[in-house]
């Protein structure tokens, strides 16, 4: 049984940095796409950052410049690093890892007070 286990979120003021850490545990083949979604209240969910197979990269315009996401494939882990933080990217971040299957995480909550 696959499990995506989040960690790294937390309260950090403007300005500040996060890292996100996304380890898929079980056993998993040929994954196509590992990503980072976000959730604020009363908004939809929307990606952040995704990096598919080949290591090409896709972010939201707003995070463009601020947000780096990398992998580890070895250890089927996702990472955003997270800097220059503002008050709107408050939400909670979702991870999700697509091979023949879509799994997501349970979701890690990321504060920016102003």
């Amino acid at each position: 049984q696959v499990q995506l286990v989040e960690s790294g979120g937390g309260l950090v003021q403007a300005g500040g940095s996060l890292r996100l850490s996304c380890a898929a545990s079980g056993r998993i083949f040929s994954i196509n796409h590992m990503g980072w979604y976000r959730q604020a209240p009363g908004k939809q969910r929307e990606l952040v950052a995704a990096i598919i197979r080949g290591g090409s990269t896709n972010y939201a315009d707003s995070v463009k410049g601020r947000f780096t996401i990398s992998r580890e494939s070895a250890k089927n882990t996702v990472y955003l690093q997270m800097n220059s933080l503002k008050p709107e990217d408050t939400a909670v971040y979702y991870c999700r890892v697509v091979s023949v299957v879509e799994y997501w995480g349970q979701g890690t909550q990321v504060t920016v007070s102003s």
